[in-house]
C-alpha cells in the first residue's frame, strides 16, 4: 500500500497549475483579466483578458508576472516584470515598457487609467511615485539612513510590519477620481496621509496611541474608510475618513473580551450612503459572525460570513441598492458556499440566496460573478474560464463527523481500496490554531491521501480556537489555547473510534508545520498516553518569536501575561526530551518520505 514520492508534488499544490488566479472584473462587466501559466509543469504566469460578451481571450503579456492590478474599468493594467514597469492596453492588446530610474514595486494604475503609481525600495526607505501624461515624479518618500525615526528606516507606501496578520496586504490607495493617494507612512509605528497630485497633503487623525493597529483600509466609494484597533484587540473603531482635511467619523465600534475578528471586505460604503460593517451577534441566544448596515442586521443569524466579495446588481431591485455577493457557512461549517445578500431595506428580515460553492476566486463587476473560473452574468451562466491544470490526482473520500459534546467538526481519511484492519493514526494539524482542516472540498485533501496509502488513518479535528464554526468557539481559548487545543485532540480521538473501529489508538502520532509543528511537539510531550510521537515541521516553539499580533490575539500582552507565555513555551521540553525524545523537529524543506519512515518506526517501536 503506498505512492511513489515523486508523485507528490502533484497533490501538493502543482495541480493548480495551468489554473486562472488572480481574477479581476471591470466595474462595466465587459473585461475579465487574469494570470495563467501555459501547463502543469510550467509556473511562469501570463496575463490575460477576457472579452466577456464574445469569450474570446487574449494574451497580453507572457510570464512570468506575479501580480498586476488594473484600473476601474479593466482598460488599462500595470505590472512589474525584473523591477521594469510595463503598461498593458487591455483593449488592444498594447504593452508599453515606462521608464523608470529605480526598481518597481506594486504599481497600480489610477481608477480612470491615466497615470500608475508604484513603490520603489520596499524593504528599506520606500518611496512612492507617480508616473503619467506629466512625467515621473515623486509623491512621498524619505529616503536615506539620514532620514530615521525610532531606530528604523522611514518607508511610504508598504503595508508595515503585522500588516498581513489583519489580512492587510496593501500600503496605498488610489480615490475613485484618481486625483488623490491615501498612503501608509511607517516610521516604528503607522500613520495615515491623504496625498493630492497636485503636491497638496493631509494627515488622517485617529488616536494612534490608543489604537496602533490598522487593520483595514478600503476606498472605492464616498471617503476612505479604516478600522483601527487597540493593540490588546479587544476594542476597535470603523472610522469614515474626510478626504479634504483627514478628520475621522466613528461609524461603529467593535469590541470582545477576547479578540475583535474583523470580517474580510468590510468596512465598505453601500450606495444609498450607508456603511456596511462585519460584527458579532451574541446576545439573545445567538452566536454568530454577521454583516451590519448602519447597525442594522444585514445577514441571517445562522449564516457564518467569512468574507465579501462584492456586490451585483437585484434583478428587478431598486436602482443604487445591489446585493451583496458573501462567502460563507450556513449548519456545517465544513463547506463553504457563496451567497447573494439583499442589502435594501424592506420587511421579513434578511434574505439569503444560494448561488454556488465558494472558491478562493470570487470575484464581481458590473453585473458579472465570477466563481471558481465559472462567469455568470446577472442571473444567467455566461461560460467558464479555461484552465490548463492538470486534474486532481485523487479523489479522496473523507469521512466528516460532529464528535464530542462539544460538536467537533472531525474528519477520517482511509488509503483508497482500505477493506478492513487496525490502522497507525496520523493526526493533521496543518499550520495549526486558526487554520480550519476539516473542509469539504477534494483540494484540501490531496496531501493527506497521499499520507493515507502510505498506510494511516488520517484523522483531522477543528479544534476550538478553529474559525467557521462560531465566535465563540474560535475565542474560548483566549489565554488557554495549549489546554484546551489538546483537551479537544484527545477527547475527538477516543470519539472517533465507536464509529471508526480500524483506528489503533495504541500506534498515533501528530504531524503539523510553524504552528501546527508547535502543537503536534504539544500533544506528544504533555499528552503521551495519546500521542506516541510527533513531527513538528519548521515549527514556532516560543510564541515570543511570533509577529505580536498572533501572539497578543491568544495570550495577551506578554507584559502582564508572562505565565500564560510560559505555559506555552516548549523549548525547555524538547531540551530535556532530547533528540532522542518523541517530537521529530524538521526545517522547511519537504521531507515526507523520511518523516514518515521515521513515524513508522517509533510507532512499531
Amino acid at each position: 500500500m503506498g505512492v511513489d514520492y515523486p508523485g507528490l508534488a502533484a497533490c501538493t499544490g502543482g495541480f493548480s497549475h495551468g489554473s486562472p488566479h488572480a481574477v479581476t472584473v471591470g466595474a462595466d462587466g465587459a473585461r475579465a483579466t487574469f494570470l495563467r501559466s501555459s501547463g502543469p509543469a510550467d509556473g511562469d504566469a501570463a496575463l490575460w483578458a477576457l472579452d466577456l460578451d464574445s469569450f474570446d481571450e487574449h494574451l497580453i503579456a507572457p510570464g512570468p508576472i506575479d501580480s498586476y492590478a488594473v484600473d476601474r474599468d479593466a482598460r488599462v493594467a500595470a505590472f512589474a516584470r525584473g523591477g521594469r514597469l510595463f503598461r498593458a492596453d487591455l483593449a488592444a492588446g498594447a504593452v508599453t515598457a515606462i521608464p523608470t530610474a529605480d526598481p518597481v514595486h506594486d504599481p497600480r494604475p489610477d481608477p480612470p487609467g491615466v497615470r500608475i503609481g508604484y513603490v520603489t525600495d520596499p524593504g528599506g526607505s520606500a518611496s512612492l511615485r507617480v508616473t503619467g501624461p506629466d512625467g515621473d515624479r515623486l509623491l512621498a518618500g524619505e529616503p536615506g539612513n539620514a532620514w530615521r525615526e525610532h531606530g528604523g528606516n522611514i518607508a511610504w507606501g508598504v503595508a508595515g510590519a503585522g500588516a498581513a496578520e489583519f489580512g492587510r496586504t496593501r500600503g496605498w490607495w488610489w480615490s475613485p477620481d484618481g486625483t488623490q493617494v491615501l498612503a501608509v507612512r511607517t516610521a516604528g509605528s503607522i500613520s495615515l496621509h491623504l496625498l493630492d497630485l497636485d503636491d497638496g497633503w493631509v494627515d488622517v487623525h485617529w488616536d494612534r496611541e490608543t489604537y496602533p493597529h490598522l487593520a483595514q483600509v478600503s476606498w472605492s466609494g464616498g471617503g476612505p474608510l479604516i478600522t483601527v484597533l487597540r493593540r490588546a484587540q479587544q476594542h476597535g473603531l470603523v472610522l469614515s475618513v474626510d478626504p479634504r482635511t483627514g478628520e475621522t467619523q466613528v461609524h461603529a465600534e467593535l469590541a470582545d473580551a477576547r479578540w475583535v475578528e474583523p470580517i474580510p471586505g468590510t468596512p465598505r460604503h453601500l450606495p444609498d450612503g450607508r456603511v456596511l460593517v462585519g460584527g458579532e451577534l451574541a446576545h439573545d441566544g445567538f452566536d454568530a459572525r454577521c454583516l451590519f448596515a448602519d447597525g442594522s442586521l444585514v445577514t441571517p443569524p445562522g449564516l457564518y460570513v467569512r468574507r465579501v466579495a462584492g456586490t451585483l446588481p437585484r434583478p428587478d431591485g431598486p436602482p443604487g441598492a445591489p446585493d451583496l455577493i458573501v462567502e460563507g457557512s450556513l449548519a456545517d461549517p465544513a463547506i463553504r458556499e457563496v451567497f447573494r445578500v439583499r442589502t435594501s431595506l424592506g420587511g421579513g428580515g434578511p434574505e439569503v440566496i444560494r448561488l454556488a460553492d465558494a472558491s478562493p476566486e470570487l470575484v464581481t463587476g458590473g453585473d458579472v460573478l465570477i466563481v471558481g473560473g465559472r462567469v455568470w452574468r446577472g442571473d444567467r451562466w455566461a461560460g467558464t474560464l479555461r484552465s490548463l491544470a492538470a486534474p486532481l490526482p485523487y479523489r479522496p473520500e473523507p469521512v466528516l463527523e460532529r464528535v464530542t459534546d462539544r460538536r467537533l467538526p472531525a474528519a477520517v481519511l482511509y488509503p483508497a481500496g482500505f477493506v478492513g484492519g487496525g490502522l497507525p493514526v496520523l493526526v493533521a494539524l496543518g499550520d495549526g490554531p486558526g487554520a480550519q482542516q476539516v473542509r469539504a472540498e477534494p483540494a484540501a485533501w490531496q496531501e493527506r491521501q497521499w499520507w493515507a496509502d502510505a498506510g494511516f488513518a488520517v484523522v483531522s479535528v477543528d479544534c476550538r480556537g478553529t474559525p467557521g464554526v462560531a465566535p465563540s468557539f474560535e475565542k474560548a481559548v483566549h489565554r488557554r489555547l495549549a489546554d484546551l487545543v489538546l483537551a479537544d485532540l484527545v477527547d475527538a480521538l477516543r470519539a472517533l473510534p465507536g464509529k471508526h473501529p480500524d483506528l489503533d489508538l495504541t500506534r498515533v502520532a501528530a504531524y503539523g508545520r510553524g504552528l501546527g509543528g508547535w502543537l503536534a511537539a504539544l500533544a506528544a510531550l504533555r499528552g503521551p498516553e495519546v500521542f506516541h510521537c510527533a513531527v513538528a515541521r519548521n515549527p514556532v516553539l516560543n510564541w515570543g518569536d511570533l509577529p505580536r499580533p498572533v501572539a497578543e490575539r491568544y495570550l495577551g500582552d506578554p507584559a502582564d501575561s508572562a505565565h500564560v507565555y510560559r505555559s506555552h513555551d516548549l523549548t525547555g521540553e524538547l531540551a530535556e526530551a532530547g533528540p532522542d525524545g518523541p517530537v521529530l523537529l524538521t526545517g522547511a524543506e519537504p521531507g515526507l518520505p523520511g518523516e514518515l519512515a521515521w513515524i513508522k518506526q517509533r510507532l512499531a517501536a
